[in-house]
């Protein structure tokens, strides 16, 4: 196939703009079908994801070198969560974490080795560059997949390609989903060898906000031989054996935040935290097993440091190849502490992020370069009921103990993309920060075969639930092969 050169990704991208006000409907619409969306919890009602005509294209080595890099950082973030409980720093991580966290951290750090899915996330400057790491719940791999193989989908019928070559296409595109499906069997098979499962469940508090999506892997799971199906806490039981809606289960892929369970409106809490204590595979094999303290950013400023301070390197076991990739990808990340600290980020609001240690959905990230619009304000409001300044806000921040405190980074530079989202009916023109995430595993026998998901935002801090929406990624042969498609119909 020709190169991906500058001259064709412009021809490429001048073609799906001509021709976004055709396709475009389509493509929103089908997206939407198969869970491209968002889960209201208040009425359980769907609202769509926009879905961009102008995908995001990388060459396959780049793909293939940013997944190292998540597996390595995502390796160290564990290493360095294990030794900060272990005695390193202690306070720093422990006392950002929920008391049902603490309890469940307690009892399990030790023994957990293996994550089957992270993700991390990343801006792309001048160079790749990690804001932080998901072990919890790192979603999107379905999104992913529906962005990607529905625009090929789409677009290759408009421009004419045979269903076989769309679906040669997606297949070499790859799937997040597959490689999922590929960790959670590796994951089974590390706790019961030579064994597969037969049934497994996905585990979700009610109109979770990515329910869609949710389905749409258990779909994707039967389909791949294992039956699947989405529960939430009330809906598992049993003693000597789990059982799921009455039918015995042998993996649970949680999809639950653990602090969730401390919400006195969710039913079956107690039953889940009682799974979630047990050493793995007691009952029913839990993956990922409760794993907070990887997430708390804290860990993720310890590993910066650790560039610059070899006793914490080696408390944490990491070898050359993490130390390497933290300090040719992470940015600068440390504790939020000290008047000397302070006074450096609140003279130098173009130069800082404050993050909360222990929080998602990016709720309480304050962009100092951004102090003066309205979201920067709306975010200080939504954490002291108040409007403030740059200054004013680090100095609330750096008492604040609230999820452990904050840590400060060095603010990534990125520049947003013109990009054309499609909604309903209409495309419309926006300015979008555009991240880059890669999918990896943690102590499995090999990485699954993962790739990425780009998200795109009119805000610096990027997050699909607050708004936005979903590029589809293409590896660079399959771009080239659309491409061409293009070229013949113009013939």
């Amino acid at each position: 196939m020709p190169a991906m050169t500058k001259a064709v990704m412009d021809d490429l991208r001048a073609a799906l703009e001509r021709d976004a006000s055709v396709f475009g409907p389509t493509l929103a619409q089908l997206a939407a079908e198969r869970g491209l969306a968002v889960t209201k919890k208040e009425d359980g009602s769907i609202k769509p994801i926009p879905i961009t005509a102008t995908p995001v294209v990388i060459e396959r080595a780049e793909l293939v070198r940013r997944q190292r890099l998540a597996a390595l950082l995502s390796s160290a973030g564990l290493k360095m969560s294990r030794a900060v409980l272990n005695g390193l720093k202690r306070e720093v991580v422990f006392n950002g974490l929920s008391p049902l966290e603490q309890q469940l951290a307690e009892k399990t750090f030790r023994q957990l080795d293996t994550l089957v899915t992270t993700r991390v996330d990343f801006f792309v400057g001048d160079a790749v560059r990690a804001l932080e790491i998901n072990a919890t719940i790192p979603a999107m791999q379905a999104y992913s997949d529906i962005a990607a193989n529905t625009f090929l989908e789409v677009v290759g019928r408009h421009w004419g390609a045979t269903e076989a070559q769309v679906a040669g296409w997606q297949t070499q595109n790859g799937s997040n989903a597959k490689a999922l499906f590929d960790a959670l069997m590796a994951g089974y098979a590390k706790f019961r060898p030579g064994k597969k499962p037969t049934r497994m469940v996905l585990l979700s508090r009610r109109n979770d906000a990515q329910l869609t999506e949710q389905r749409s892997l258990c779909a994707r799971f039967n389909e791949l031989g294992v039956e699947a199906e989405v529960v939430h806490p009330d809906q598992l039981s049993g003693s000597d054996t789990v059982l799921a809606n009455g039918k015995p289960v042998e993996l649970i892929y949680r999809h639950l935040f653990v602090r969730r369970l401390e919400e006195a409106d969710l039913p079956g809490a107690e039953y889940v935290k009682a799974l979630l204590a047990e050493p793995n595979g007691t009952r029913a094999v839990i993956l990922n097993p409760p794993a907070s303290q990887v997430e708390v950013k804290a860990v993720f400023g310890l590993m910066s440091e650790a560039i610059e301070d070899g006793a914490i390197a080696k408390a944490a076991g990491l070898t050359d190849d993490e130390l390497e990739a933290i300090r040719t990808s992470v940015p600068w990340t440390r504790l939020f502490r000290g008047d000397a600290l302070l006074a450096e980020v609140q003279q130098h609001p173009d130069r800082y992020v404050l993050k909360r240690s222990w929080d998602y959905g990016g709720r309480a990230v304050f962009v100092g370069r951004t102090s003066g619009e309205s979201s920067f304000s709306e975010r200080v409001k939504a954490a002291y009921g108040e409007a403030l300044d740059w200054k004013a806000t680090c100095a609330r921040a750096i008492v604040d103990p609230t999820g452990g405190g904050f840590v400060v980074q060095h603010v990534v530079d990125t520049l947003p993309e013109r990009h054309l989202l499609c909604a309903g009916q209409t495309q419309s023109w926006a300015d979008l920060f555009v991240d880059y995430s890669s999918y990896a595993s943690v102590g499995l026998p090999e990485q699954p075969a993962w790739g990425g998901v780009c998200r795109g935002s009119i805000s610096h801090i990027v997050n699909i639930v607050g708004g936005g929406g979903v590029l589809p990624l293409l590896v660079d042969e399959v771009a080239a092969q659309l491409h061409a498609a293009a070229t013949r119909t113009l013939k």
